[in-house]
């Protein structure tokens, strides 16, 4: 088996507003296995400023990773316990090289069938103007979930755009998720959850900065709306910690990134334990090109998760890989009758 890897640059359609910043391009890597005629890809999709493995040897980690690809899946995976990007990408290699098709690696009536994943509508941070224009497209788009990212701008300001937002549709018409991304301070978190929750919201995400163990403890305890662990799983790998984690903070929900988190086996570590401690979740994508989403959007189906998952990013970059990928009225479809970019393999296994 011999095995390589590629950078990729992301280029976005319009640059996309978060707590932490403007994102203009999002790099990727892809790692690329080659046995017998056939080949496997999967997404190493690290996040700068966020992901745990944003270190300066992460390429060298690749490298070796590519060195070591005799040791395996299952080893490969725990010795690349710090890498989790990479721990997800190995992941995805393997399932596509051992499948008939490559880029199906979860059989189900997600692709076979037809059947949708209802996903949410992601309005991006900006001025009030935009943030309107987005808001109003999600809606004619058909989505019944719209997250919205709070905190980069005047907090009244994105009240009165969720008011606006409610004086036109009900919770029973449109579920309202933001997303703080942690731009809250612990002592204003509870006030500013008070005020959120008048406009009736699905949840709010990680509202104040991760690593604020018992501050979150208690915003938790004294919330008035549900709260979801974000960021706070990022750099949490031992299992008895996850489970020490979700045992002292009880948060109502938690989000599951592979790229962020260990890739499927370590999201699946973090679900059995959420479960056992009556936790609910959903699974989100973390800007991955569509090669890292239809890896997510597949494994998720097969998940029976019946909440709006948040994997409606892949329409972000102006190069992202054309696939059978489709957002309609909500919902992510697999359409058959759509093929893969017909140079992907090309463009990254030359």
């Amino acid at each position: 088996m011999e095995a390589t890897y590629k950078k990729y640059i992301l280029d976005f359609k319009r640059p996309s507003g978060t707590s932490r910043g403007v994102l203009k391009q999002k790099e990727t890597w892809f790692i690329i296995l080659k046995s017998k005629g056939k080949f496997g890809i999967g997404e190493c999709g690290i996040l700068r400023s966020l992901s745990i493995d944003d270190v300066p040897e992460y390429e060298d980690k690749l490298k070796w990773t590519c060195e070591n690809i005799h040791l395996g899946k299952e080893t490969l995976w725990i010795a690349l316990m710090d890498f989790p990007s990479i721990q997800f990408g190995i992941e995805q290699a393997f399932l596509s090289l051992a499948s008939s098709d490559k880029f199906i690696l979860f059989p189900s009536d997600f692709v076979t069938g037809g059947k949708p994943i209802p996903i949410n509508g992601l309005i991006w941070m900006g001025d009030e103007v935009f943030m309107h224009e987005q808001i109003q497209q999600k809606i004619e788009d058909g989505f019944l979930c719209i997250k919205m990212k709070i905190g980069a701008i005047d907090f009244e300001t994105e009240l009165k755009l969720l008011a606006s937002i409610r004086a036109k549709y009900s919770p029973e018409e449109i579920e309202l998720r933001v997303d703080a991304n942690g731009a809250f301070k612990p002592e204003e978190a509870l006030a500013k959850l008070n005020k959120l929750a008048t406009f009736n919201l699905h949840s709010i995400e990680q509202p104040i900065k991760q690593g604020n163990i018992q501050e979150m403890k208690l915003l938790c305890a004294k919330t008035p709306l549900p709260i979801a662990l974000d960021e706070e799983l990022i750099g949490v790998f031992d299992v008895t910690k996850k489970q020490e984690l979700l045992q002292t903070i009880q948060p109502q929900y938690i989000i599951l990134k592979p790229s962020l988190v260990g890739g499927i086996k370590g999201c699946e570590e973090w679900i059995s334990i959420a479960e056992k401690n009556g936790i609910k979740w959903w699974v989100t994508s973390a800007l991955e090109s569509n090669v890292g989403l239809n890896a997510i959007a597949q494994w998720t189906f097969t998940l029976e998760n019946d909440l709006p998952q948040g994997l409606g990013t892949g329409g972000l970059y102006t190069n992202n890989f054309k696939s059978p990928l489709a957002v309609e009225n909500g919902k992510l479809y697999y359409k058959k009758n759509k093929n893969w970019n017909a140079n992907l393999i090309s463009d990254l296994c030359i």
